[in-house]
């Protein structure tokens, strides 16, 4: 076997790299058709981890990796950010949303409306 077929063989059996903890979590969440908030997500974290010294609002020190876990997850359209009814653009989007995980476009659907 040459180099060539090594580098190659390497690279077809490359696994994909292993989810963070809170994104595995995120995915398991959302199975079926569950729809939530960043809010409940942290929440259902949160309360398997609980001790009994935690304050009642712990779950909020989860807030900020769920929503940097969601939004990379969306950015590779695994999960879908709803506002309102319609997916957000990962990139920009404010307010109350929901989470679910990303659903099949349409054939001739495009990616961006405008």
């Amino acid at each position: 076997m040459t180099n060539e077929n090594k580098t190659e063989d390497k690279i077809e059996n490359k696994k994909p790299a292993k989810d963070d903890p809170i994104a595995t979590a995120i995915l398991d969440m959302l199975a079926g058709d569950a729809l939530l908030t960043f809010k409940e997500m942290a929440i259902q974290i949160f309360e398997p981890r609980r001790r009994p010294k935690d304050r009642a609002d712990g779950w909020r020190k989860y807030m900020n990796a769920v929503k940097q876990q969601t939004v990379h997850m969306a950015r590779q359209g695994r999960v879908d950010i709803m506002r309102k009814g319609k997916v957000a653009d990962p990139r920009d989007f404010k307010g109350i949303v929901r989470v679910r995980l990303a659903q099949e476009k349409p054939a001739g659907e495009s990616k961006s409306e405008d």
